[in-house]
């Protein structure tokens, strides 16, 4: 735009002179203003600007153009008049680029609700104002579709956001309920010892913040007087009218603990929403709806008992250190299987006057037994306590703008607000935009292709910015002139041309030596995979049972969110060992937290698996004389099957010789020693706290160290195993394990320890494996095995196809087209392998090669020239109504003769120019 105002001041004088100074022009965003002393100069800039302008695609928008001109003044103005009137007198809006030519759709409605509400106006809003549509996030989890369907990158947060919440429904349902496995205390001052303190409920919503940066915010909110709490003297059988332990994620830019004036997302507000006076306040009471925004409280609460047991229940059988068995049996949320199912998304809400945020919630509700203490267990019956609850940010959600469809069924607010040309472009979404338009991408539709020019498909992005000028003429796909029907004649290849495909990229080892090649068969490597089974396992070497690091190769992002469940109980463990000192006394009837219990870790370890269906095993190991009152503990949670309510928990700290004691295994003691030091490098985490007053609440006061901080592990600081079959554990599949490190005060509390490791397990097969060419420097035993022309077609990854081959699409590179009718416009990866694999066997398959089209060009193959000639005549007939003509002037004819086998004695190729 500067240039073309130089141009323009080239071309006409225009400008107004304020004493010394002569201003010209003003440049704005989108628009323009033109200073001129006269009328005649001012048209004259206008019609160098419209010059200037157009060639640049640039358009003057003359609705838009104003002209203003201010009347002589008093001379008493005389100073000012000039600037005045120069200013005002050619008020030019020159372009309006972007979004000039943008309807009003569903986007922007809805981001006019989103921008319209700020923490300033929020308390005077309209309760409907507060709330958006509740189709404003499409694509919901479904917990029945997790292990069928594929989970793409722009969900892969909503669903952490479910199994998160999920599993912490899971704990409060293990750890309230664990108390019947316990013997009956008597009424005294550690009746209640089995319940989880004031700080475990705080710290435990502050690591599932802390651990996942897409989460916003965490609570907990109990029903009135089903609150029971072991943190006040004389608590026997005592509720608390309200309890809300809720903490979400501050923007710490201006907090002075940190001088750099950085947001670095680490600083938590924790309070207890439960903390008002018992009468009055209705608007703070979040069961009442005078409360406004506690849609979420409805959605399981409050909830009537219909029968005893109404509630499913889930059976988990544990086995203690000392060899003793148990099998317990809890109540707890729904099931996959069951409608509802476990966890509930409400709508996106505006959380005024706390985070300020517009907020997506995630609610599962927790169970209990209900009366306590009676003695009597026929007249307890089960009923939900409470609800967990678990925020996201609504911008961070990508939306999904392409039109209804296959997999775009809706409901969804925003669907068909692309502004792909539908006549020969189709929409496909892309993933980490959050709310902002532009997150798809415009591939040609079947039978269209690319411009010449063009290389990839059209960017969302780019098209929402573009000028009307721009979108006019540009963004499309042009009709393939030549479409050929898919081959149906299947035979053999030719064995000169056969031999060329073996010597090329063919590795003829089987079994467990195809791995141990830097040219890998990957065909014979997942043969070798399926081969083992917890039946032969252990007819294999133990070298076979353990794989190459690179063949886990994406780990880190396809499994990131089961990692960053061992990394939320890790992040838990570290706060409550660094920040709860058990020998600390309060004032009043509060007394500090007891110290962690064994059916507290138990419940943790069993709710990961419990709340994610990717996890096949989870568990604990804590060092050597760390945890209380034993030297080892290590409790274990696994399954045997995919969707199951019976689960099977161990204490590895049973297996106590030499040989087999996990603190004696490589992984913990590399672990160990890497921690066993330096901890410079933990992430530093910063609470705000507010206790209640005393047991009724009253109100929120700042907790004795105001505010407190705690170091804990980040994702990269754990460590990752390489590939092995569990032939002696108890998962029996191969498997990749995430292990996350903890650590607390020495017994000084003068510095901090490694205390232990969180481990969590998945299923190998599972993982996407990445046939596609990457940078040389990238770690993949797989990298670069596709079978795509790489001359005519590049390959690109498809998701969700799991441990085999053919995840991938061959897409024709600039200049070539995909001529056949087909539903699709690529070569699919799956079909590519199979057809290479007939090739090795030496079966029929469909790659005879009949013609080669390009983007204005054809090859027509023919072993005679007879066959040739009718071809061309062919070729000139079916074109001609389509106003397609044969170049004959660049027709090129040539022969091959004396190829490698006698059986292609001769071969023809015309090349014709489509116009």
């Amino acid at each position: 735009m500067d240039w073309v105002l130089d141009k323009v001041v080239d071309q006409s004088d225009c400008g107004a002179s304020v004493g010394n100074t002569k201003i010209t022009d003003l440049v704005f965003a989108d628009d323009a203003v033109i200073f001129a002393e006269s009328l005649e100069v001012l048209v004259m800039a206008l019609e160098a600007l419209h010059k200037e302008a157009k060639p640049l695609g640039l358009e003057v928008s003359w609705l838009k153009t104003k002209v203003q001109e201010t009347p002589n003044e008093t001379q008493k103005m005389r100073g000012v008049r000039q600037l005045v009137l120069c200013y005002v007198a050619a008020g030019v809006g020159v372009i309006v680029a972007q979004f000039e030519y943008h309807e009003t759709d569903s986007f922007y409605k809805i981001d006019h609700l989103f921008r319209s509400v700020t923490p300033e106006n929020c308390y005077i809003k309209p309760l409907k104002d507060l709330y958006l549509p509740p189709d404003g996030v499409s694509h919901l989890p479904d917990i029945q579709q997790i292990n069928i369907n594929p989970i793409f990158p722009n969900r892969t947060a909503l669903y952490h956001l479910h199994n998160m919440v999920h599993s912490r429904g899971f704990f409060f349902s293990y750890i309230l309920q664990s108390r019947f496995k316990r013997p009956a205390v008597n009424a005294s001052d550690s009746a209640s010892e089995y319940d989880p303190g004031f700080m475990y409920y705080f710290l435990s919503t502050v690591a599932d913040v802390a651990a996942n940066p897409r989460l916003n915010a965490s609570a907990l909110y109990f029903q009135p007087n089903m609150a029971y709490s072991s943190s006040y003297k004389g608590f026997f059988n005592k509720t608390m009218p309200l309890f809300a332990p809720r903490t979400f994620r501050m923007d710490d830019y201006n907090d002075p603990v940190h001088l750099e004036r950085l947001s670095t997302l680490n600083f938590f507000q924790v309070e207890d929403l439960g903390a008002i006076l018992p009468t009055g306040q209705r608007s703070r009471n979040y069961t009442l709806e005078d409360y406004r925004t506690n849609e979420w409280y409805y959605s399981w609460l409050p909830y009537i008992n219909l029968q005893q047991d109404k509630l499913t229940t889930y059976q988990v059988k544990i086995r203690y250190a000392n060899n003793t068995n148990e099998t317990f049996v809890f109540h707890g949320p729904n099931a996959a299987d069951e409608t509802p199912g476990p966890v509930k998304l409400t709508r996106p809400y505006f959380d005024c006057g706390r985070s300020n945020k517009w907020s997506v919630p995630a609610i599962t509700p927790v169970a209990d037994l209900y009366p306590r203490h009676t003695q009597f267990r026929h007249i307890e019956f089960p009923t939900r306590a409470a609800i967990a609850v678990m925020e996201m940010d609504f911008e961070r959600i990508d939306i999904n703008q392409c039109p209804k469809g296959e997999g775009n069924s809706g409901p969804n607010r925003f669907a068909d607000t692309a502004r792909c040309k539908k006549d020969t472009t189709e929409c496909e979404p892309l993933d980490g935009y959050g709310f902002r338009r532009g997150g798809y991408q415009c591939r040609c539709k079947p039978g269209y292709r690319l411009p010449n020019v063009v290389r990839r498909p059209y960017l969302g992005e780019l098209i929402e910015r573009a000028t009307l000028y721009q979108y006019r003429n540009s963004f499309r796909c042009y009709p393939i002139g030549w479409i050929q029907k898919l081959p149906f004649d299947y035979n053999k290849m030719s064995p000169w041309e056969r031999h060329k495909y073996l010597s090329r990229d063919y590795n003829n080892v089987t079994g467990a030596e195809a791995l141990r090649f830097n040219a890998i068969n990957v065909d014979q490597v997942i043969e070798f995979l399926k081969s083992v089974t917890k039946d032969n396992c252990h007819t294999f070497p133990a070298d076979d049972l353990i794989l190459r690091g690179d063949v886990a190769h994406g780990v880190e992002a396809q499994f990131e969110n089961e990692a960053r469940m061992a990394l939320r109980l890790a992040n838990f463990l570290s706060s409550f060992l660094q920040i709860v000192d058990h020998k600390e006394i309060f004032s009043g009837v509060r007394v500090v937290d007891r110290p962690l219990t064994e059916d507290q870790m138990m419940g943790e370890v069993l709710s990961i698996i419990l709340g994610n269906s990717r996890i096949w095993a989870s568990s604990m190991y804590w060092d050597r004389g760390k945890f209380t009152n034993r030297t080892l503990f290590a409790p274990l949670a696994y399954k045997t099957i995919l969707n199951t309510r019976k689960f099977f928990m161990e204490d590895l700290a049973r297996l106590n010789s030499t040989r087999d004691a996990y603190v004696n295994k490589p992984w913990f003691r590399k672990l160990k020693t890497r921690w066993s030091t330096n901890f410079d490098d933990l992430e530093k985490y910063w609470l705000r706290m507010k206790l209640r007053h005393n047991a009724t609440g009253m109100y929120a006061r700042k907790y004795e160290r105001y505010p407190t901080f705690y170091k804990a592990a980040e994702l990269r600081h754990g460590q990752w195993s390489v590939p092995e079959f569990d032939c002696d554990g108890f998962v029996k599949k191969w498997v990749i394990h995430y292990t996350a490190p903890f650590f607390g005060w020495d017994a000084l509390r003068a510095k901090l320890e490694f205390k232990g490791a969180i481990r969590v397990t998945m299923d190998l097969l599972k993982l996407d494996i990445a046939q596609c060419p990457t940078e040389y420097y990238t770690q993949n035993a797989f990298k670069d095995t596709h079978r795509c022309d790489r001359k005519t077609s590049y390959c690109v990854p498809i998701q969700g196809r799991g441990f085999d081959t053919g995840g991938y699409k061959c897409e024709c590179i600039q200049g070539y087209e995909y001529p056949f009718e087909d539903p699709i416009t690529y070569f699919d990866g799956q079909l590519m392998e199979a057809e290479y694999i007939n090739i090795i066997r030496n079966k029929k398959t469909s790659t005879k090669i009949t013609d080669l089209v390009f983007a204005d060009d054809a090859v027509i193959f023919a072993e005679s020239l007879e066959g040739l000639v009718m071809a061309l005549e062919t070729l000139h007939e079916e074109a001609k109504p389509l106003g397609l003509k044969v170049s004959w002037l660049k027709t090129k004819v040539q022969v091959f003769g004396g190829l490698i086998n006698e059986a292609v004695q001769s071969m023809c190729a015309v090349r014709t120019l489509r116009s």
